[in-house]
């Protein structure tokens, strides 16, 4: 943000500019902190303590943002990661497991990030809600892979939910349904910070309620705000104190980022000095994946570059499939430990993320967020492992939704696993257009989800629907124009077809 304060510098004489940067950043700094005071003011004993906590992560974020000076990395100093860095998956497999899998499953606990809505789908409430595969929620399917796990081999494996102050009402509401199921269900809530107007860098809030119009004033941080929430939250310490060693870390709405024994068994073999303390899950990227995350090596550290990190003029490269091959699952693997050193030692180092928002009314403001992931660099032995496709698996629209509701994946305690039936084990490219976007209109224009088990490529657009027990076949193209329908009648088989028009069949 020095830029802003540059702006407030013109006319400033070159000899003191950097004095006088200092004195405005020392200025807004110093009207930040009271400005959260008097937010405290606002609320409750109880709840000032909790606030409080937050607020010392926001003062420390907002600190490190006015000083931030240009690009967070030089792009001649960014280099491949060494050979040795990213582990193929199948080596790590090769290994085998042990005789004694319950010992490893013991030391671990699986956190799912739980902080999102499900607005963009058209839902309400949380998204780990939205029934996704023969009425289960990803909340319902989550469940039942730890209780799998926790029956097979006679574990205790926990389940811990970082929830929003967006969803941890509804989500405390639903975990009664779990009270006999074989998993330990714990939440805890991540950071709640103020939005900054874009112009003078303070809080929109005028108070601390969440009804009205302030509760457009708050924002949950970013999933990098796990490490300090969780530690915060007093859990960390107490799965460390039941002898838990390991956290899994993934998105909830990634249905391929089950528990992978290997990997565990591979963190927790490893001779105690030269233990690894943090696994990211890569992949292979597609044409699909040029905005993700990749990992790199720069100043001797792995790292992770964000695509928001990149200098414009470096754009396309950083997008190209052949330079920078993997991208980033966010499934991580933790150690309890080290979060708890890094923590204490106030030295986990996270680049911030400036997302800009516009208000309801049309008020710009920023968002100062870190990612999970870009964590990476603070801890020892940082490792990243190359893992099938099938571990990312996310559903963030109703395409994604149609795949993991067809025949393409069949579901076993939980797990949705690709049909030995499909020939290639890469998904179609689905595109459905915006008649599909919320999941409610998507459900009224499939009278039941089409057979798509030899399916390359679909695309719809416009107002489509499809009739019972449809099959979808190498590349369709269905394109209904303006003021057009298209009813693709019960029984149909589309291959390498393109539909467009107005085609409508009734029945006769």
């Amino acid at each position: 943000m020095a830029l802003y304060v540059e702006g407030l510098c013109k006319g400033v004489p070159k000899g003191g500019m950097a004095q006088f940067q200092t004195m405005m950043r020392q200025q807004l700094e110093s009207s930040m902190h009271t400005e959260l005071e008097q937010l405290l003011e606002t609320t409750t004993e109880a709840e000032k303590e909790v606030s409080k906590k937050d607020f010392e992560g926001f003062k420390n974020l907002f600190h490190r943002f006015l000083q931030v000076k240009g690009p967070s990395v030089e792009w001649i100093k960014i280099q491949r990661p060494p050979e040795d860095s990213i582990q193929p998956y199948d080596k790590i497999a090769a290994r085998g497991l042990p005789d004694n899998v319950a010992h490893s499953l013991n030391k671990l606990v699986v956190v799912k990030l739980n902080g999102g809505l499900g607005t963009s789908m058209g839902c309400k409430g949380p998204k780990s809600l939205i029934s996704v595969r023969n009425e289960n929620t990803f909340l319902d399917l989550t469940v039942q892979q730890i209780e799998h796990l926790n029956k097979t081999y006679n574990t205790d494996v926990p389940l811990v939910l970082m929830n929003s102050f967006n969803t941890d009402e509804d989500t405390k509401k639903i975990l009664q349904k779990y009270t006999h199921h074989r998993v330990k269900i714990h939440t805890f809530n991540q950071s709640r910070y103020p939005r900054i107007n874009k112009e003078s860098l303070l809080p929109v809030a005028t108070n601390m309620g969440m009804s009205g119009q302030n509760s457009e004033g708050w924002y949950p941080p970013g999933h990098g705000d796990i490490y300090a929430s969780f530690y915060n939250s007093g859990l960390l310490d107490q799965m460390m104190a039941e002898g838990k060693e390991y956290i899994f870390v993934s998105n909830i709405d990634n249905l391929g980022a089950t528990v992978d024994l290997h990997i565990l068994h591979h963190l927790v073999s490893q001779p105690n000095g030269k233990r690894c303390e943090f696994v990211m899950e890569v992949t292979d990227k597609t044409r699909a994946d040029v905005k993700g995350g990749t990992l790199i090596q720069y100043e001797g550290k792995l790292r992770l570059l964000e695509i928001a990190q990149v200098p414009k003029a470096h754009v396309d490269e950083f997008k190209s499939v052949s330079k920078f091959k993997i991208f980033n699952t966010n499934n991580l693997w933790l150690s309890l430990s080290a979060i708890k050193r890094l923590q204490e030692q106030n030295a986990m180092d996270m680049e911030i993320i400036v997302n800009p928002k516009t208000l309801d009314g049309g008020q710009n403001v920023i968002q100062l967020e870190t990612a999970v992931g870009a964590a990476i660099k603070s801890f020892d032995h940082a490792l990243g492992i190359n893992v099938p496709r099938s571990r990312f698996l996310p559903v963030k629209t109703s395409s994604d939704l149609l795949l993991v509701m067809s025949n393409l994946y069949s579901l076993e305690a939980g797990s949705l696993t690709m049909s030995p039936k499909r020939e290639f084990p890469t998904t179609p490219h689905v595109k459905l257009g915006s008649s599909f976007t919320q999941v409610q209109e998507y459900l009224t224009r499939f009278e039941s989800i089409p057979d798509m088990l030899e399916l390359d490529h679909l695309t719809v657009s416009g107002d489509v629907t499809f009739g019972k027990n449809v099959s979808l076949k190498g590349t369709v193209i269905i394109i209904a124009n303006h003021g057009d329908r298209i009813d693709i009648p019960a029984g149909s088989m589309l291959e390498n077809k393109i539909v467009s028009g107005n085609l409508r069949i009734l029945d006769h």
